[in-house]
């Protein structure tokens, strides 16, 4: 897309966000800005047909996710994902938020006939045509879902999908919390504040002038695939902490964050629409949600660890020295191996996953 068709997009997606604080009385909620920002049709950053995922800049892209990394990711959690299917008995893998379709890719190459079914959730029509081209080689088995489905039997995996939640921010000033929202003042967007019931799921001490974000539609996220895995598990690969580090009081401005050209920024009330807007994912909110909706936690640890324990070490041993190099980013603490986490959940398995088999923190949930 060039330039001027992205600012023209975003022109128009910023007139679609005055139009809706204007209908809200003046003041809009950050989680819907953030939805209208991420994924209003045709105008949303998710929505566009500009790329999104690549290793480098210079491809046009604006961050680089575990599978555009290296091959290694998506054949490392194949071993995780082929345990479980045996367990279940299943042959159906779902994928929520597939991206450009490497992350499927690599499964499918690495699972082989062992995936009968391939099916994606992914609300960014601009996206499912790149996924299509990608994984062309393996049409016979894939499916694009608009919807939940009614039920799942399988393996459901989710690649940076949960950050990628609109959230709630909350200011406190160290008296009362306040609910922070979007205005429009002269035709510029700014922050604007109103009292609040809503609080973090932390009691703090909290420093005055914390801004934090709170999850609902994560949580609610997990909790409608409870509802729907009658018979399976589920693994989420996403950058976050558990709770007494998210709330942390240190941590006073926060994890909302964007990026574009690989570069980050915190003002997501600029070039509405042409960047990502993010937050670190809170694993206890999730966990807790999972496990009230019935769903059975089977671990959590640094995304290191669970590809180490997935074998990671041996497929790089056998791979060339530049795809060597690339996976030492995936494990590296400075890198992905440390900030990134994974969760797994189950529901009617008797499963050790191999994921979790050694340096599982979810006492730390």
């Amino acid at each position: 897309m060039s330039l001027t068709g992205a600012q023209s997009l975003s022109a128009r997606l910023q007139q679609r966000v005055f139009a809706a604080i204007q209908a809200s009385g003046g003041w809009l909620p950050f989680d819907r800005f953030m939805a209208l920002a991420l994924y209003e049709p045709g105008l949303g950053y998710y929505s566009r047909s500009s790329r999104q995922f690549g290793a480098m800049p210079s491809s046009g892209s604006d961050f680089v996710t575990a599978p555009e990394l290296s091959p290694l990711f998506g054949q490392t959690l194949a071993r995780q994902v082929a345990q479980a299917l045996d367990a279940a008995g299943a042959d159906e893998v779902f994928e929520f938020g597939a991206g450009s379709g490497a992350l499927a890719a690599q499964l499918l190459a690495a699972l082989g006939p062992r995936v009968k079914r391939y099916a994606i959730v992914d609300l960014s029509g601009a996206l499912r045509e790149k996924q299509a081209e990608t994984l062309a080689p393996w049409a016979e088995k894939l499916q694009w879902l608009d919807a939940w489905p009614d039920s799942m039997r399988g393996v459901v995996v989710g690649n940076e999908v949960l950050d990628a939640m609109p959230v709630q921010l909350l200011h406190w000033d160290g008296e009362t919390w306040f609910e922070r929202g979007v205005a429009c003042v002269d035709q510029a967007l700014q922050w604007a504040d109103r009292s609040t019931a809503l609080q973090p799921p932390w009691r703090g001490p909290f420093v005055p002038g914390t801004v934090t974000e709170i999850h609902p539609q994560a949580e609610a996220f997990i909790r409608s695939l409870a509802d729907r895995l009658q018979h399976g598990a589920a693994f989420f690969i996403d950058y976050g902490f558990p709770e007494a580090e998210y709330y942390h009081p240190q941590r006073t401005g926060g994890t909302l964050m964007c990026h574009r050209a690989h570069l980050a920024d915190a003002n997501p009330l600029m070039d509405v629409g042409e960047k990502d807007i993010t937050a670190h994912v809170n694993f206890s909110g999730i966990a807790l949600a999972a496990q009230d909706a019935g769903l059975d936690v089977l671990g959590y640890t640094s995304q290191a660890r669970f590809l180490i324990n997935c074998g990671l070490p041996e497929l790089m041993q056998a791979a060339d020295v530049r795809t060597q190099v690339a996976a030492q980013k995936l494990v590296a603490e400075h890198e992905m191996g440390e900030l990134f986490k994974v969760i797994g959940f189950a529901r009617g398995l008797q499963l050790d996953a191999m994921g979790f088999a050694a340096g599982d923190r979810s006492h730390r949930l």
